[in-house]
């Protein structure tokens, strides 16, 4: 028995909290070392006898990767707390894990086991439940359509005229989208993000000048209460993009600085490191987001800072009804501060959705003290990586279960999932064109635990590079739109709603397909059972049900499925099973 391979931390993937008397423990140990596992447990005040009085739970094997087996067990606690410790058996030996280590014996002294002092219903992580049913739209706003031409900056251009470029204006505006909720709607949309709309210089708007007004490219406040009371009437929730890691150059209070420097009244406010303020040359002498000069970095430990920003997210919540604030660079700012914003948002609106732009391993903000998701953009890179061949099957199955395995399953029930964003190349453009890949890379998006997004005009077979190109105009002339992916991703997301296996976390397997191109998973519920198969290579495969007595019906097809089918090159599909005894 590798000892060294047998991993658990008591931090939040290993154990967490369902409720105030219930708690999931997670146990890795090393791959194939033919192990059973048993949770030993029991009130810390319940210890009589050197042992408890209550009985031990089996831990399950939910997932393997390359290295490790993943065990899980649900644990009930009546009086809310608890100690524990592992039961660890091969044919040849069984050994005792604690909090002190490994142990021939179980130990006879309470204090050696973990423990879980007390379970308090603050520690439950609890994000908004309307999340995990939710399809987001993402919206660029400058780009998605022109409803008040009145409003247009000097210099607009004829909409969708040419390829977008940093400094160019095509005049989208909060009206535009009003104009076309019914689309959304019919697409199946029940969330729209937008990308910052608050008073900027640039037309992507990360470059605040006042966080309190409506930028007026875009709209006024009546434009804005009408937008959002259009959504909730469709069904539709709204989030907000806010930046509160940096303001822009034009932001009255870095304007003061500027000028006054040392006699500034906010020259706190920012970073400098020395004053007077330089933005020109290859380096400012101030903080900034990377190095660009206009972007100037606040100082959110500064109580002024603070009160500033905590009013604006409260603001845009009593004054404007919004359900959600997704949260520019969030990595870049102090915990201490989204404590307070989680704080301040959820006193305002308790069901609001607080989603952190984070590209990386992220635990220490979803904790349930700070954010509820993050922009999982390592779920885009597994999927991509798969469908675009970088990586095998049997390696994406290793990347999915390692990034699954690295947060609770309420988390990852909560995370925001893309395939693209304002910061990325589309997906069309990253799968070469092939609409066949972007399909399966939708499908793949859609089945897994978290809250879909679609970023607006990919449905209708949108390209472009990496920013500003993949900010271009959306289409609305249909018969330039692409008709068929639209269709496709319509039925996608209706059969997201209606399909309780799509979509779910707790019953999630990995299958063996002995085949590098093909994928292979299975989700269930006490409704239904689904199976996901795909194939990314060039050509036709078949395929065998594992279970005895299969059969199923292909969601997509509407045919149904015998114990072996095949799967077409660069194809997929979804099998909802059922079993003859």
């Amino acid at each position: 028995m590798n000892q060294a391979g047998i991993i658990h931390t008591q931090q939040h993937h290993h154990l967490f909290l369902t409720s105030s008397h219930e708690a999931v423990i997670r146990l890795q140990t090393p791959l194939d070392e033919g192990i059973r596992v048993t949770v030993i447990h029991g009130d810390p005040y319940d210890w009589q006898n050197e042992q408890w009085q209550s009985s031990n739970s089996p831990m399950s094997l939910i997932h393997s990767d390359d290295i490790y087996n993943y065990w899980s067990v649900s644990v009930s606690m009546p009086y809310s707390r608890m100690r524990y410790g592992f039961k660890i058996e091969t044919s040849e030996k069984t050994m005792f894990y604690t909090e002190r280590g490994f142990y021939t014996q179980q130990p006879k002294e309470i204090s050696a086991y973990f423990c879980l002092p007390y379970a308090h219903e603050t520690d439950v992580f609890t994000p908004p439940s309307w999340v995990a049913n939710t399809v987001w739209y993402q919206i660029f706003p400058e780009r998605f359509a022109n409803g008040e031409p009145a409003r247009n900056p000097e210099g607009t251009l004829r909409w969708g005229s040419e390829a977008p470029k940093p400094d160019t204006f095509f005049g989208g505006d909060l009206q535009g989208v009003i104009d076309h909720l019914d689309y959304l709607h019919d697409l199946g949309i029940t969330g729209v993000y937008f990308t910052p709309i608050f008073k900027a210089f640039s037309n992507h708007k990360y470059d605040t000048i006042d966080y309190l007004s409506l930028d007026p490219h875009f709209g006024d406040e009546e434009t804005m209460r009408t937008l959002v009371k259009e959504c909730h009437k469709r069904g539709i929730r709204v989030m907000l993009d806010a930046v509160f890691n940096h303001s822009g150059y034009y932001f009255p209070p870095f304007q003061d600085v500027l000028e006054n420097g040392e006699d500034s009244a906010y020259k706190e406010w920012f970073h400098p490191f020395d004053l007077p303020l330089k933005p020109d040359g290859e380096r400012p002498n101030y903080e900034t987001f990377a190095f660009v000069s206009s972007m100037p970095k606040l100082n959110t430990k500064h109580p002024d800072v603070r009160a500033y920003l905590l009013n604006v997210a409260k603001y845009w919540i009593e004054e404007f009804n919004i359900d959600g604030w997704r949260l520019d660079v969030a990595n870049e700012v102090d915990h201490d501060f989204w404590r307070a914003f989680r704080s301040e948002v959820k006193r305002a609106k308790d069901d609001v959705y607080i989603l952190g732009e984070i590209w990386h391993q992220s635990s220490a903000w979803l904790q349930g003290d700070q954010f509820d998701a993050v922009m999982n953009y390592p779920l885009t890179d597994a999927i991509q990586n798969y469908a675009l061949h970088k990586q095998t099957s049997e390696e994406a199955k290793m990347a999915l279960t390692k990034h699954l395995m690295s947060y609770p399953d309420t988390v990852n029930a909560a995370q925001f999932n893309m395939l693209d964003s304002h910061d990325t190349a589309r997906i069309l453009t990253t799968s070469h064109s092939n609409k066949a890949l972007v399909k399966l890379q939708f499908t793949l998006l859609f089945s897994f635990p978290g809250s879909p997004c679609i970023y607006y005009g990919d449905e209708i077979g949108m390209a472009g590079v990496n920013d500003p190109g993949c900010r271009a105009c959306m289409i609305w002339d249909e018969d330039k739109q692409d008709v068929e992916m639209l269709n496709f991703l319509r039925k996608l997301v209706a059969l997201r709603k209606k399909h309780s296996a799509f979509g779910t976390y707790e019953s999630l397997v990995f299958l063996d397909s002995e085949d590098d191109d093909v994928l292979l998973y299975q989700t269930s519920t006490p409704e239904e059972t689904l199976l996901f198969a795909y194939n990314r290579s060039l050509e036709q495969k078949t395929l065998s049900l594992q279970q005895k007595n299969a059969q199923g019906y292909d969601l997509f097809k509407n045919e149904s499925v015998t114990s072996s089918f095949s799967l077409e090159q660069e194809s997929f599909c979804v099998v909802q099973l059922t079993y003859s005894t």
